[in-house]
């Protein structure tokens, strides 16, 4: 790892950083669909009432990153890695990487089993990393996002 970051579970305080790490790269890459809206503008209600759980990556007390556990609604699957997003400036440090393997850890002590996530392929770098945790396409699911083009999932025993 290039920097050392702290990562911390998820509070109100990180709210704005949560919607706009998020938004940056969505907005950057593709629209911002009604889901989007609802997940940014209002985690606790649906990511954080409904089980799940969310980490936030610091650097020098900094929000830079954050990444999502959501209950997964596809049978077969205990939670979708979601929301995952890196500041920019710091891009290529590790942080995504170490936002991931917090996240497949914490998966792991909430019981979880099988992990899925969707993304989009011109989101090269994500998928590097994703493939580096352990994840593997799969092409079994309709996806609710225009976006996704692509579906992966880890089970966490192997890993």
């Amino acid at each position: 790892m290039d920097i050392h970051c702290t990562i911390v579970p998820y509070s109100e305080i990180y709210k704005e950083d949560f919607r706009k790490l998020n938004e940056e790269w969505i907005i950057k890459y593709f629209e911002l669909e009604d889901m989007d809206r609802k997940v940014l503008q209002h985690p606790k209600e649906y990511i954080l009432d409904k089980g799940g759980y969310i980490a936030v990556a610091l650097l020098d007390q900094e929000p830079v990153g954050v990444c999502a556990l959501i209950p997964c609604k596809y049978e077969g699957y205990d939670f979708e890695l979601s929301k995952m997003g890196v500041s920019p400036k710091v891009q290529g440090k590790g942080i995504g990487k170490l936002l991931g393997m917090h996240i497949i850890e914490k998966a792991r002590q909430m019981g979880a089993k099988k992990l899925f996530l969707e993304s989009n392929r011109i989101l090269g770098p994500a998928l590097s990393l994703y493939k580096r945790l352990g994840f593997k396409e799969i092409t079994k699911i309709p996806s609710p996002y225009t976006r996704s083009d692509i579906q992966m999932e880890l089970t966490i025993s192997d890993v």
